[in-house]
């Protein structure tokens, strides 16, 4: 019983650790867009994991699902970003990125949502649902 657990421990830790998610929460660029635009970006390299890219499809869903006017608008954008590209590498460099991150911008506030994206995007899709629902609230409104 006491392997079995430790095997479940490993599969469920060691590919979170592998995705070397940026923690930082400060992006010390200004802004590429404007004011009134909520970004998100989803920075990912070439070499992704399932819970890569599952947190860039949850989180893609969530903003189509939640503000459809707003995404048919342009007023809240997502964007796909591969720093191991060199258009990509520019835009991590300006927004302080410098690995896998799903980051909210808008103007000079910046929302690391990374570590909720880790987190939640695989086991609990509501409850990250939920947090990109408050956090986007709290920039539609400021």
């Amino acid at each position: 019983m006491k392997t079995f657990k430790l095997l479940l421990f490993l599969a469920v830790v060691v590919p979170l650790l592998s995705c070397n998610a940026q923690t930082n929460n400060q992006a010390a660029a200004s802004n590429p867009g404007s004011d009134d635009k909520i970004e998100a970006y989803y920075f990912h390299l070439n070499s992704r994991c399932v819970t890569c890219k599952t947190i860039e499809a949850q989180a893609k869903e969530n903003l189509e699902t939640l503000y459809p006017e707003q995404v048919k608008e342009g007023i809240i954008t997502f964007t796909s970003v591969n720093i191991e590209e060199e258009s990509g590498r520019a835009i991590a460099d300006k927004l302080g990125v410098s690995g896998q991150t799903l980051l909210l911008v808008k103007g000079e506030q910046k929302i690391n949502l990374t570590n909720e994206g880790f987190m939640y995007a695989v086991a609990k899709p509501e409850k990250f649902r939920e947090i990109m629902n408050e956090k986007i609230d709290e920039l539609l409104v400021n």
